[in-house]
Parts: structure tokens; sequence; C-alpha cells
């Protein structure tokens, strides 16, 4: 034994442990608690628990009770602008056919169809549809106006109402 020296002993030392699976030096046992922690910890944290489950579905619905109301007035108010809107645009097409025609005044049996016949329809049919689904109505003797109307029945489809169902009237500056 006399013959090895001391770095070749430690050499084979650690060459013998290296081809080995285990690490050259043992863990203290401070290290082994703590790695034991740290897995139980990760295990435990793969799900969530039943009580946060229950927080976040409570948390998630209290935001739906509070954001679809705001949602449905913010749909049926932009409803209401874009009949308004429509309106006003039939209105002016209206205009554009009586001086086409040469018209001081309407005819009575003047029918909103007449404006998407023949070759230069000033209108589309589908423009004839209010937001709802309900067609447009033009009044040749006007309540607003003074030579005719046109208004949609609102949401409703009938005349009156209030809010989304509210009659809407090309002009009317009331609502």
């Amino acid at each position: 034994m006399a013959d090895v020296t001391w770095p070749a002993l430690v050499r084979s030392v650690v060459e013998h442990r290296s081809s080995e699976s285990a690490p050259p030096f043992p863990k203290p046992v401070e290290t082994m608690r703590i790695d034991r922690l740290r897995r139980s910890a990760r295990r435990s944290r793969r799900a969530f628990s039943l009580v946060e489950l229950i927080v976040a579905v409570t948390i998630m619905a209290i935001l739906a009770a509070l954001v679809v109301p705001r949602v449905s007035q913010w749909i049926g108010f932009t409803k209401s602008k874009t009949a308004r809107a429509d309106a006003e645009t039939i209105s002016n097409q209206v205009r554009m056919y009586m001086t086409a025609k040469g018209l001081s005044v309407l005819p009575d049996d003047f029918s909103l169809v007449e404006l998407t016949e023949g070759d230069t329809a000033l209108l589309n049919k589908n423009q004839l549809t209010d937001p709802w689904g309900n067609q447009y109505q033009i009044k040749t003797r006007g309540e607003v106006n003074l030579d005719f109307d046109v208004y949609s029945y609102g949401a409703d489809g009938q005349s009156g109402g209030e809010g989304e169902s509210a009659d809407i009237i090309a002009g009317d500056k009331r609502n």
C-alpha cells in the first residue's frame, strides 16, 4: 500500500463512486427532509381544492349577474339607434323618389316597396327590414313630419311601447 499516493487513492474512490448511480457524497439529513417536503407540496398543488373551485364559480356567477343585464341593454340601445338611422335613410330616399318623379306630395297608396323596384331602385329589399325583423312603414300624411313619416314599431312590432319597444319615427327629435 506504500506505492499508492494520496491523489491516486482519491481519484480511484471518486471514479468508483461516479460509476455507481449514487452521488459521490451522501446528502445531509436536513437536505433530505426538505426534499421530501417539497415533493409532497408539489403533489398537493397539482389540482384545485373544492373550496377554490366554489369560490371561482361564485365570483364568475356574480360577474355574470352584473354584466349580462348591461350587455342586453346595450344591444337594445344599439338596435334602436340603428333603426333610427335606417328610417332616416329611407326617408331621404323617399324624398329623392319624389324629386325624380316630380311629386310634391306622396300618393295615398304609396308603398316603400316602390323604392326597390325598377332599373333605378333607390333601396334594396333587405333595407326595408328593421333590426327586429319587422318591415318599416310609411304614413303619407305625417304626424311628426309635414309630408310623410317613415317609422318602425320597435322590438314588439306594435304601436306604442317604451324603451326598446318604443316606436321609432324618422325626424322625431323627442327620443
